[in-house]
C-alpha cells in the first residue's frame, strides 16, 4: 500500500461532489489521472481512495492507494482478472473510515461492490441490468433501428438462436465472411470470424443466441460521448474527437510485446466523422426516453476504406482508453468527460461544456485536422517470466542514439510527452521486484503528436516511431530469477 496526502478541496470537488470522497476502483490504481495531474489538472478528481490490481506512482498518486500488485509482486492474466478478491479486506477497512459515503468511479457496477462501498454510496455507472441490454451483443441491430441510426450505418446482420451452416450464414448477409458474436457485455472473446468450415468449430463453442452480420474490412473507431440530462426531458449529446483502434498488432517484427491502442491524432474525412456523431447523438437520444440511461459510453465501429462508417458495439461504460481521450477536452480547456459523468451520476448541473451543437461542430472541426493524443497498451508475449530492469519506472522517456529508452522526467500525463521531439510516456511500469508472465499488461505507451509521428500505419501495423520504442521497452525486460 502507498499514499500521499493532497488535501485538495478545489471548487470543482466542492460544486460537483458536494464534499463527498472520491474512490476509484479500477485495474489501473492510476485511474482518472488524465485529469488531476498535468496541466489544467482538476483537483476534483483526484480520489481519497483508489484500489485496483497495479500499482501507482508519483505523480499519479492518489490520496490513499491499495493495490494488489503491491502485495503480490506478480503481474499476469490470472492476477489481471483475480484481483478484487485480493484487495477487498484491505479496501474495505478504508472504505469504513471515510466521513461521509463515497462517489465510487468504476466500469461496471454490481451489487458486491454497492455492498463494499457501504450505505449511502453513489456508484458512478448506469443500472448493470440496463448496461447488459444496451451491449448485448444479439440484440445491437434492433437497438440501432430503434434509435433511428440511418441503415448506411448499419451492418447486415441477422438474430438466431441456433448455428446453421456457413453456407446459409453467408445467405443470410449476403457476405462471403461473416461474423458470428454472442453474449452480452465485453468484447472480442465472444466474437467469431467465419471464413469457412474450419471456424465453425470455434463458433459452436460460443453460447447463444447469436448475431451473425456480414464481414466488414475497415479500421476500427470507437467515439466517447456524454450525455446530459437538459431538465425539460431531454438530453444534451456531447461527442468527443473519434480514435482509430487497433485490436491488435501482427507484425513479427515487434518482438517480446503485444499492442493495440487508440490514436486521435489521424485526420477523418469529415462526412464520415459527421456520421458517427450523429449515430451516438440518436443513441443517446433513445437510451435516455427508453431507459433513462445517461453519462459517458462509447460507441465502436468500422471505418472503410472508401469512407463509410458502420455500428459495430456499444460500450455503456467508462474505458480504459478515457483515460486518454481526456486530452483532447483539456486542450479545448475543458476539465475530461469524466467529471461531468459524475454530475450526472449525482443529479448535478454540468454548465461548462456549453450548447451540444455547437461543441459537436467543434468537435468535427478538430476531427478532420492532424494531431492529437495516441496510447499503445502493451503486454508481454509468449515466453519465460521477466521483470522490468531497475531504473526510474513510470514517467517521460526518449531514445538515445542506440535505440535504448532514457528516462527524462518524471510524469503522469500524455501532453507531457511530445512525441515530435523524440518523447514518450511509459505508464503503469511494474516495479523491478514484479515478476511479469506472458499475457501480462506492461503498461501504456502515451503522448501527443501534432500528427508527424502517429502510432499506427493501419489497424494491426504499427509505425517505425513506435516499432523503436517497443523494441527499446523490451530492451528493459530481464529474465525473472525467483528469490
Amino acid at each position: 500500500m502507498s499514499g500521499q496526502s493532497r488535501g485538495d478541496t478545489g471548487p470543482e470537488r466542492e460544486e460537483v461532489l458536494g464534499d463527498r470522497p472520491l474512490v476509484v476502483v479500477d485495474r489501473h490504481s492510476t485511474a482518472l489521472r488524465t485529469g488531476y495531474t498535468g496541466p489544467a489538472a482538476a483537483g476534483a478528481l483526484r480520489p481519497a481512495l483508489a484500489i485496483g490490481c497495479y500499482a501507482a506512482w508519483d505523480p499519479a498518486l492518489a490520496d490513499l492507494v491499495v493495490a494488489a500488485e503491491d502485495r503480490t509482486r506478480v503481474r499476469s492474466v490470472a492476477e489481471r482478472h483475480g484481483w478484487p478478491r485480493r484487495v477487498r479486506h484491505e479496501a474495505a477497512r478504508h472504505l469504513v473510515k471515510l466521513e461521509r459515503p463515497p462517489v465510487v468511479v468504476t466500469g461496471c457496477a454490481d451489487a458486491r461492490l454497492e455492498e463494499l462501498a457501504g450505505p449511502g454510496c453513489t456508484l458512478a455507472a448506469i443500472d448493470p441490468g440496463v448496461r447488459a441490454t444496451l451491449e448485448a451483443k444479439p440484440l445491437l441491430d434492433d437497438l440501432l433501428r430503434a434509435a433511428g441510426v440511418p441503415a448506411v450505418a448499419r451492418v447486415p446482420a441477422v438474430h438466431v438462436d441456433r448455428l446453421p451452416s456457413p453456407a446459409e450464414l453467408r445467405r443470410a448477409v449476403g457476405a462471403e465472411r461473416v461474423v458470428v458474436q454472442a453474449g452480452g457485455p465485453g468484447a472480442g472473446s465472444g466474437t467469431v470470424i467465419v471464413a469457412g468450415e474450419g471456424d465453425m468449430g470455434r463458433a459452436a463453442r460460443l453460447l447463444g443466441p447469436y448475431r451473425v452480420a456480414a464481414y466488414v474490412a475497415g479500421w476500427p473507431v470507437a467515439i466517447t460521448v456524454l450525455s446530459v440530462p437538459d431538465g425539460t426531458g431531454g438530453v444534451g449529446v456531447y461527442a468527443d474527437r473519434p480514435a482509430h483502434l487497433t485490436t491488435g498488432v501482427t507484425e513479427p517484427s515487434v518482438g517480446p510485446l503485444g499492442a493495440a491502442g487508440a490514436d486521435w491524432s489521424r485526420p477523418w474525412p469529415a462526412p464520415a466523422a459527421a456520421l458517427l456523431i450523429e449515430c451516438a447523438e440518436r443513441v443517446a437520444l433513445w437510451a435516455w426516453r427508453r431507459y433513462g440511461a445517461a453519462g459517458m459510453f462509447g460507441v465502436e465501429g468500422i471505418l472503410t476504406p472508401d469512407e463509410r462508417v458502420h455500428l459495430t458495439a456499444l460500450r455503456w461504460r467508462r474505458q480504459r482508453r478515457d483515460e486518454v481521450q481526456a486530452v483532447n477536452q483539456q486542450a479545448a480547456g475543458l476539465p475530461p468527460f469524466v467529471l461531468g459523468h459524475l454530475a450526472v451520476m449525482l443529479g448535478r448541473p454540468v454548465g461548462w461544456l456549453g450548447e451540444p451543437g455547437e461543441f459537436n461542430q467543434l468537435t468535427l472541426l478538430r476531427a478532420t485536422r492532424p494531431g492529437g493524443p495516441f496510447a499503445v497498451r502493451l503486454r508481454l508475449a509468449e515466453g519465460p517470466p521477466v521483470r522490468v530492469a531497475a531504473g526510474q519506472g513510470s514517467g517521460v522517456y526518449r531514445l538515445d542514439r542506440d535505440g535504448r529508452a532514457r528516462w527524462v522526467r518524471r510524469a503522469a500525463h500524455p501532453s507531457q510527452a511530445p512525441a515530435d521531439e523524440g518523447e514518450f510516456l511509459l505508464a503503469d511500469l511494474p516495479g523491478p521486484d514484479v515478476a511479469c508472465h506472458p499475457g501480462a499488461d506492461l503498461g501504456t505507451l502515451e503522448g501527443v503528436t501534432g500528427g508527424g509521428v502517429p502510432p499506427f500505419h493501419g489497424p494491426a501495423s504499427v509505425s517505425p516511431f513506435t516499432r523503436k520504442v517497443l523494441a527499446a521497452v523490451g530492451g528493459l525486460l530481464v529474465p525473472w530469477e525467483r528469490p
